[in-house]
């Protein structure tokens, strides 16, 4: 079992530790109640009471909750982001013997770089490059002239299509699909015809795509997901769309083609953004949004029905259904009262935009 002295973690993390130094931590741990030997963290001050209990050896705290800790501790400006670099010495997931599996499909032409795992049943195409160090899990299928740099993992069943190029230490859950056939389609005269899908996905450094997320190649250009962009399970991200740096997309949320979303971005679970569209650096869209327009203004953006008891949401849709006539109504009163309005364009929300 790997273990650390708190003076070792302080010293290799730039904390400040407070107590025994050598202290040895061996793992991590919840803060209530807490294990013997492991490290715990309190970020939340609403369970700043549990530091006088926990069995943890020591925990990690703000500059202001230094002075409640009984047990040995390290400060830290931000306790959840110095236990999310800590916590990773302590996964056991991301160790690796390097390795050719007998059972693994490796096209002749294809360079596999120093210390890089492919597992079995994985398949490598023709002209594909993989980084030194990198680990291709059991299934995961690799198109021709693929570029995998240093330190990716694909964790199993990933498939990787021609042509795309994935970053440095890239992470890519089981099920995930980047480059496939972008949407595409002409109707022709007897139905609809394909539009070849002549472009990729280019993915940049630190990029972590979830569980089953599908990211579609370009039509033309390539689809970008920049560098630190974090991709949740289940999302789809149509063709030719481009993700900014540093933007962290929930799940069962589905993005249209050709939609730009900026830098340190946050798109909430179950989102549904139409194609063709902008949305600037530093916006929130929160959960389950429909997003029908440009967003060209950061700041946070919301829409759709807050859950209720179910007798006051149907009495919330018989209002919705009664805005017609409503209006209908209203116009009337205004025209009587010689009322000018200004009469909102077809799909004006009537919004300051």
């Amino acid at each position: 079992m790997t273990t650390f002295t708190l003076g070792e973690l302080a010293s290799r993390f730039g904390l400040e530790p407070r107590g025994d130094a050598a202290t040895p931590i061996g793992g991590v741990c919840n803060l209530k109640p807490g294990k013997p030997g492991c490290l715990s963290f309190l970020s939340n001050p609403k369970y700043r009471a549990q530091l006088a209990d926990t069995q943890a050896a020591a925990v990690i705290v703000t500059p202001r909750d230094a002075a409640g800790l009984k047990t040995a501790g390290l400060v830290a400006k931000d306790p959840y982001l110095a236990y999310a670099r800590i916590a990773a010495l302590f996964d056991p997931g991301r160790a690796f013997e390097p390795g050719i599996h007998p059972a693994a499909s490796i096209d002749p032409s294809a360079d596999v770089g120093v210390g890089v795992y492919v597992g079995p049943a994985a398949v490598i195409g023709a002209g594909s490059r993989i980084g030194a160090g990198s680990f291709v899990g059991p299934g995961c299928v690799i198109g021709r002239d693929v570029e995998i740099s240093e330190g990716a993992r694909l964790v199993a069943q990933v498939h990787v299509g021609d042509r795309v190029k994935l970053g440095l230490r890239c992470q890519v859950q089981p099920g995930a699909v980047i480059g496939s056939r972008g949407f595409g389609n002409a109707r022709g005269p007897e139905g609809w015809e394909e539009v070849p899908q002549l472009g990729s996905v280019i993915v940049g450094d630190d990029v972590e795509i979830g569980a089953n997320t599908c990211i579609d190649r370009g039509a033309l250009d390539d689809t970008v997901i920049a560098r630190g962009v974090r991709l949740d399970n289940l999302i789809q991200i149509a063709h030719n769309c481009v993700i900014g740096e540093h933007t962290a997309i929930a799940a069962c949320t589905g993005i249209a083609g050709s939609t730009r979303i900026g830098a340190r971005c946050m798109i909430g679970g179950a989102a549904g953004i139409s194609g063709h569209l902008t949305i600037v650096d530093d916006v929130v869209v929160l959960g389950r949004c429909m997003v029908t327009r440009s967003l060209l203004e950061k700041g946070v953006y919301g829409s759709g029905i807050p859950v209720a008891p179910a007798r006051d949401w149907r009495k919330r849709v018989a209002r919705f259904r009664r805005l017609d006539v409503t209006e209908t109504r209203l116009s009337a009163v205004e025209k009587q009262l010689g009322i000018e309005v200004r009469k909102l364009d077809e799909g004006d929300d009537g919004g300051d935009d």
